[in-house]
């Protein structure tokens, strides 16, 4: 299993950009799967995600209005489009995946999720 994420990058706050996570060795039909970012000194945190079917999205406050999650199963790709973008949104951001839902009233404790992404790093200046 593999998950390759990419679409970082250097933006000016109020730009835009769009992650990719293309995934291999999984159905996407049978996998939720988020977002994850990690800030210089900070723990990871949830960012969003979606359930397997992509009936379900949840995200976090931080973000919400700004970011959409989205999955492709027949590229077996997830995205997150990020609007308006904040110099607090900087952080190396992780795609990842379970066979298990990623939030039910809280975030699963990353220890407990099967698959991660290396990580593609966005940087935003004010």
């Amino acid at each position: 299993v593999q998950l390759q994420a990419c679409g970082g990058g250097l933006v000016q706050a109020g730009g835009s950009l769009r992650l990719s996570c293309a995934t291999s060795g999984i159905n996407l039909d049978y996998y939720a799967m988020g977002w994850f970012r990690q800030a210089p000194g900070n723990e990871r945190e949830g960012v969003s995600c979606i359930n397997s079917s992509g009936g379900i999205s949840y995200y976090a406050d931080s973000v919400k209005g700004r970011f959409t999650i989205s999955r492709d199963s027949a590229r077996n790709t997830v995205y997150l489009q990020m609007n308006n973008l904040k110099p607090e949104d900087t952080a190396v951001y992780y795609c990842a995946a379970d066979s298990e839902p990623l939030y039910t009233g809280g975030w699963t404790n990353e220890r407990q999720i099967s698959y991660w992404g290396q990580g593609t790093q966005v940087t935003v200046s004010s």
